[in-house]
């Protein structure tokens, strides 16, 4: 692999920019999806007509900053789906960053070039953002480890929104262990009841493939023991109410894309892809009275899950619901799309950290794990993975074992 992939960079170097401090992250490479702020270098967003219109930043976004504070270099500014808008990883201008997991599926995104960098070992570290899945859906299709914090805990400042009360900063590592080093730069001190009990989601694990589901919850159970947590089954956690909360995520999402995006939009619907175009266009001429059922929905939806997982818990629920698609399938296959939103919304409508684990993984390709936790719990979860000894996440050549 071309370590200067046009597909997968947008600017790198040897470093790019060298760290500023030592510390705990000194001698690790950062990949940095290009939505941040990285001082010296413009924010291109996916979008060759934003990038030329964009500023040369003079400042880092405050993550990137406190990762070079303690010694970690910047190897690069890796895509991202146009806008931050997509699941797949596939941008039209730019290509498709690769997934060494198994070459020629889609990466997942919209942190694409965060997860593929470190899955490839390009990068020790990628930065990227989540508002629906856009750090979750890159580790699973990768295999690698990710956090997606609690809403508000680490700061957006410096990047490029897409759906700012839906969006959040999150980042992906090979290892537990490093996942928990990078949150423990990131996170603030803010005390956590630690994990003590894991509930499977039972119900959620229905919505997966059925090739995958018994070796996914296999591997559940697999994860509790290595943990050394017990686990408890729930037949029924929350998908009958699913649909009704992608209904209301797609709303706000659209509403919030179209005040962030729009009056831009409107001057550059050319340069902008259909489907990301359509997408933020959607959004503005909602229904008030649409809006008003979809933000009641979420306040709903949060007061089900604070019950459901309460401090000192998380719920395991499979990251995605297969392995990597083809491209063709990928955007083509809107059952797959469907069924994936369903899987990332509960996280997005609460506001909920979520940490994404290697799963199983077959001639596909992988299909991770998830461990929804309380809100506030982040390092509470990061402690509990980074504790497990020796379980990286698997290289490439060991993705071509059987269900």
């Amino acid at each position: 692999m071309d370590g200067r992939d046009p597909s997968l960079w947008r600017a790198v170097g040897d470093p790019l920019i060298a760290a500023s401090g030592q510390g705990v992250l000194s001698g690790c490479r950062v990949a940095v999806k290009d939505l941040f702020a990285v001082a010296g270098y413009a924010i291109g967003a996916g979008n060759p007509a934003w990038l030329r219109e964009a500023p040369v930043e003079s400042a880092h976004a405050p993550a990137v900053q406190a990762l070079l504070r303690v010694g970690a270099d910047i190897a690069g500014i890796v895509r991202t789906d146009e806008l931050a808008y997509g699941l797949t990883g596939i941008n039209t201008h730019y290509g498709t960053p690769p997934n060494p997991a198994v070459p020629g599926r889609v990466p997942g995104g919209s942190s694409s070039g965060s997860a593929s960098a470190v899955a490839l070992g390009l990068a020790d570290i990628g930065l990227g953002t989540d508002t629906a899945g856009s750090i979750r859906i890159p580790a699973s299709y990768c295999g690698v480890y990710s956090l997606r914090p609690t809403h508000g805990l680490v700061s957006t400042a410096g990047t490029v929104g897409l759906a700012p009360s839906l969006d959040t900063v999150g980042w992906v590592t090979r290892t537990p262990q490093l996942l928990g080093r990078v949150s423990d730069v990131l996170l603030p001190q803010r005390p956590a009841q630690p994990i003590h009990r894991l509930l499977l989601a039972s119900d959620l694990f229905e919505l997966v493939e059925s090739s995958v589901r018994l070796p996914l919850l296999e591997e559940a159970r697999a994860w509790a023991k290595r943990l050394d947590l017990p686990l408890h089954p729930m037949e029924s956690a929350c998908a009958a109410q699913l649909e009704e909360w992608a209904e209301a995520l797609g709303i706000v999402q659209a509403v919030e894309m179209w005040q962030t995006h729009g009056r831009w939009l409107r001057e550059h619907r050319e340069a902008v892809s259909p489907q990301v175009a359509n997408a933020i266009a959607a959004g503005e001429h909602m229904p008030a009275d649409y809006l008003e059922w979809a933000r009641d929905t979420v306040r709903r939806a949060r007061a089900v899950l604070a019950e459901l997982i309460p401090p000192g818990t998380a719920l395991v629920q499979p990251a995605a619901p297969t392995a990597p698609p083809t491209p063709e399938r990928a955007v083509s296959d809107l059952e797959l799309l469907t069924t994936t939103v369903l899987l990332v919304c509960a996280a997005s409508m609460a506001g909920l950290p979520v940490l994404t684990l290697p799963g199983v993984r077959g001639p596909a390709g992988p299909v991770g794990l998830s461990l929804l936790g309380s809100a506030g719990s982040d390092r509470a979860l990061s402690a509990a993975v980074a504790e497990v000894i020796d379980h990286p996440a698997v290289g490439p050549e060991e993705a071509s074992g059987t269900w």
